[in-house]
């Protein structure tokens, strides 16, 4: 794999998988990353933690950073959350999330 290289997992609404690589150089995050892979998340408001069309379930037990209030807020609005609930818009691509696995959560 390329260097500034990691892998993600997406669990699509179907139920299939698929493994992307995702630039760890670019600024990117996982909902940025979805979209550049044509995956059906929608990322409304472009990232900035005031929708919840990019919700997703993390699967992995892969360490993230604590969840900003507005990330909160988002979810305590968003239907089908979970325990386990993120932004992908919040998730940023870096070496330490290499091998994440999450699931898209359904539209509401």
């Amino acid at each position: 794999m390329a260097e500034n290289t990691i892998t993600v997992t997406v669990v699509d609404r179907e139920g299939k998988e698929h493994v992307l690589e995702a630039p760890t150089d670019m600024g990117m995050n996982l909902m940025e990353l979805c979209k550049s892979y044509e995956l059906p998340v929608e990322g409304t408001c472009g990232g900035m933690a005031m929708c919840a069309t990019c919700q997703c379930y993390l699967i992995s037990d892969t360490a993230l950073p604590e969840q900003s209030d507005d990330e909160l807020a988002m979810l305590d609005q968003a239907f089908h959350v979970k325990s386990n609930s993120r932004l992908g818009c919040q998730i940023k691509l870096s070496d330490e999330i290499d091998g994440i696995k999450v699931e898209l959560a359904p539209e509401s």
